[in-house]
């Protein structure tokens, strides 16, 4: 499928889920559309698998969707380089990929989307209505009970596990068309959303609170401060003057929206990268740890082992030998 018969499926579904064409028209200018694959079993669900690359940097505010009246937004994505440009490594090292996570919003909610020059975005994205999500869970869903508060605004952000990937990457792979698609499909989002909602159910218990616009702003101040600054974790102080929250409630409130604490959030990321520098740049584990912020190898080595369930010289070893 070209450029111009994808933009048109994208300017067809905005018109469908109720968002402004003309607007949407001025900001599908800016973009790239190298795949949409739109599988639409509304008013149950709707599939939509995207490859976009941004010619310009740029902010675009999702509207609230109207297609549906209740329903949650599952957003499975993940955001890497392409560029060639040796001009432009100083700023793509500056903005740091973020890990490939789930973002899960309710219709209603307005959420501005970034779009970074040269990086394309990879993305899977599920529609599903409320009752027909809770029908999906069965007896269960009184476990997620603050999906389903009408009366609250949320925000969830989980990172994918191995498993979400893998079947996010198979998924997104290569288009399923003729007979039976629709089916293939709608099994596959369910297997996704059953694997996400598994991950979910080992969040730590918090009593979820509706959020305001000002307070999301504030944790993705901080959620991005911290993924750009591993090697020197910010202070409490730093941390309040970013989030424009006291300390207390920018805990509670990171906690609720990104299944972490703070300073697990932070070592996690950390680990992500560790394994990151020995798998892709090469280097040993001491220069990692150095360069990672750590002094203390010692303490790294055994981060490292309760993350990956070995230590850091052992699973180098193993990707040095799968390299070959």
């Amino acid at each position: 499928m070209n450029l111009i018969d994808n933009k048109r499926q994208m300017l067809a579904l905005a018109e469908k889920l109720g968002m402004s064409a003309s607007e949407f028209n001025n900001t599908l200018d800016l973009l790239r559309l190298n795949e949409i694959h739109i599988v639409d079993m509304l008013p149950e669900m709707l599939l939509m698998i995207r490859s976009v690359i941004a010619q310009e940097t740029f902010t675009y505010r999702r509207k609230p969707i109207d297609a549906v009246k209740r329903g949650l937004l599952f957003s499975f994505q993940n955001i890497f380089s392409h560029s060639s440009d040796h001009n432009e490594n100083a700023y793509h090292e500056k903005f740091l990929p973020t890990q490939p996570h789930v973002r899960i919003t309710p219709f209603h909610l307005e959420s501005d989307v970034v779009f970074p020059k040269g990086f394309t975005i990879s993305q899977i994205t599920i529609l599903i209505e409320l009752d027909f999500l809770k029908s999906f869970i069965g007896k269960d869903q009184e476990a997620f009970g603050y999906l389903f508060n009408d009366e609250k605004t949320l925000l969830i952000e989980e990172f994918m596990s191995p498993e979400v990937a893998d079947l996010v990457n198979e998924i997104a792979g290569f288009p399923i068309l003729g007979i039976l698609s629709e089916a293939y499909y709608k099994l596959k989002s369910l297997e996704l959303l059953y694997l996400l909602f598994k991950n979910l159910s080992k969040r730590q218990h918090v009593i979820h609170q509706s959020l305001r616009s000002n307070e999301i702003a504030g944790l993705y101040r901080v959620r991005d401060v911290i993924s750009s600054s591993l090697e020197q974790p910010l202070t409490q102080e730093d941390l309040v003057k970013i989030s424009g929250m006291n300390i207390l409630k920018l805990r509670k409130l990171f906690t609720q929206v990104f299944g972490k604490g703070i300073y697990e959030y932070s070592q996690y990321l950390r680990m992500q990268e560790a394994a990151r520098l020995i798998r892709d740049k090469h280097l040993s584990v001491s220069e990692t740890g150095y360069q990672l912020g750590f002094t203390n190898l010692s303490y790294f080595g055994r981060l490292f082992e309760q993350h990956f369930g070995m230590k850091p010289k052992k699973w180098s070893a193993q990707h040095r030998l799968k390299d070959k």
